[in-house]
């Protein structure tokens, strides 16, 4: 288990997903170009090609970590993780069930 001091320290905020692409590199894997309030899109690199397609997502307001270190997944830098939650065969992205814009602290 984790405190609350630690679970504090991991900053969420809105974002917007702009583009997608298929990776270039792997099969399940989606680039992403995410506006998260900070004038330039984030790029976030999200295995979900198997559970949905580009145009699902595309405008869709998402939850996404934005203070984890960047990580290299096949080859492309991705700076930010979106939030997920998996039940048996199914992944379902977290999305607003209002609109916020991106860049709003997710509490």
């Amino acid at each position: 288990m984790i405190g609350m001091q630690e679970f504090k320290k991991v900053e969420m905020k809105v974002g917007k997903v702009l583009a997608i692409e298929d990776h270039p590199n792997a099969d399940k894997l989606m680039v992403m170009r995410v506006d998260i309030g900070e004038g330039q899109p984030r790029t976030l690199v999200a295995g979900l090609k198997p559970y949905y397609a580009s145009a699902e997502l595309l405008g869709k307001l998402i939850v996404v970590v934005t203070n984890l270190e960047p990580a290299r997944l096949r080859g492309v830098e991705s700076t930010g993780m979106l939030l997920a939650a998996q039940h048996g065969d199914s992944v379902v992205v977290l999305t607003l069930d209002e609109p916020l814009p991106p860049g709003s602290p997710v509490l």
